[in-house]
């Protein structure tokens, strides 16, 4: 008897040691989650995850679901069977293509009550593929067809040849709960993933200043809000109205400053809501150098008006084609570059400054003499939707 299995691997939870169980039963949990709708057996053994009696027509579809868990290593499509010498040989020999190729097989014997040992399997296995693959010739160091078996206790054994890639990282939740500062543009959204891969549970929060931000714009970030819940789970997307604070500045304040001023109360506001909602950092996409607001001068006078919480910028070191293989690669590319504006562009000076002075910074932004009810106001008019993952 036998049938097709997904067989999981995990990565960096085996250097957790003793507190390797709890991030276990956060993966397990993340993966049962992405798995909801699919009529499928998850068996856990140790150190191994399978995924068991599904339809096999949703094998593509599991193994892309299984791909965005982050925590998981690896995966492959098995073959379970019972272990018997003469079933393990015609296994193995679906696994052999019938062409040309050089092949070797790889034999892991969990099951030490065997006659046999792990060489002496996989020396019996390859003969009999030999015997009946005319093109086949052995060849341990670089074969073109590794055929693998995985011989477990309790009688059972898997058969594969290809182990896929999936997200490895962290799973999301072991690591806090933090606050994305999220646009439109290609580099939040590859900022949000990076965090959420080491384990971070993620909100959002995004500046919308309608009527001279769309709503269109508006449902852009809500779109790739969605997209990154196929990785991060849940997420709970604040919307801050931001017009009249947009107003203020641009009436009060010089213009090369808008932009640092604009950012500052940004980030102030990103706070109180992280703090209201128990987020331990807040997120952003920023990356050294690339714009104005991005310099080290730009950074250190955003950071001033955020004391006590950390700024996550996973982005810092990467350039504009790294993260622009990042969206592709998760899916946030082709949203990111709809040409739908966000407030960081309404108002936008001609020459904003590139190395701001704390203390002129502080002084413009002074100006703005009801800037605290306009943060408020801000605040108790947050629209708040709730995304649920998508599989």
């Amino acid at each position: 008897m036998k049938s097709k299995v997904i067989l999981l691997r995990y990565g960096e939870i085996f250097l957790k040691g003793r507190n390797k169980s709890y991030f276990e039963k956060l993966l397990i949990d993340n993966i049962k989650a992405k798995l909801q709708g699919i009529d499928c057996e998850f068996v856990r053994t140790q150190n191994r995850y399978y995924i068991e009696n599904y339809d096999e027509s949703l094998t593509d579809e599991i193994v892309r679901r299984m791909k965005q868990v982050f925590g998981l290593h690896s995966l492959s499509v098995a073959t379970k069977v019972e272990t018997d010498y003469q079933a393990l040989n015609e296994v193995a020999l679906e696994y052999a293509p019938d062409t040309k190729a050089t092949f070797r097989i790889t034999v892991n014997r969990a099951d030490k009550s065997l006659d046999k040992n792990s060489a002496q399997i996989g020396a019996d296995v390859g003969a009999y593929v030999l015997k009946r693959r005319e093109g086949y010739k052995v060849d341990l160091h670089k074969p073109q067809i590794e055929i693998k078996i995985d011989i477990r206790e309790k009688g059972y054994s898997y058969v594969f040849r290809d182990i896929e890639l999936c997200a490895q990282g962290m799973p999301v939740g072991c690591s806090g709960k933090g606050l994305l500062l999220l646009s439109g543009g290609f580099d939040s959204p590859v900022a949000g993933y990076r965090m959420a891969r080491r384990g971070m549970q993620i909100c959002a929060i995004h500046y919308h200043s309608f009527p001279y931000t769309s709503e269109q714009a508006k449902q852009k970030v809500v779109d790739l809000a969605e997209v990154l819940t196929e990785y991060a789970g849940d997420i709970k997307l604040f919307v801050v109205p931001f017009t009249e604070i947009q107003f203020a500045i641009h009436e009060k304040c010089r213009a090369d400053y808008m932009i640092t001023i604009m950012r500052r109360i940004m980030i102030d506001i990103a706070k109180r809501v992280a703090e209201k909602n128990g987020c331990g950092a807040l997120i952003t996409g920023e990356s050294l150098g690339q714009v104005a607001s991005q310099t080290l001068q730009s950074l250190t006078v955003t950071n001033d008006a955020v004391s006590g919480l950390p700024v996550f910028r996973p982005l810092i070191g990467m350039d504009k084609y790294e993260i622009m293989k990042t969206a592709e690669e998760i899916g946030t590319y082709k949203l990111s570059e709809l040409p739908y504006q966000d407030c960081c562009t309404v108002f936008l000076p001609k020459n904003p400054v590139i190395k701001p002075s704390l203390e002129i910074a502080k002084k413009e932004q002074a100006k703005i003499d009801n800037l605290e009810s306009l943060v408020n106001s801000a605040i108790e008019n947050i629209e708040v939707i709730e995304l649920k993952q998508k599989n």
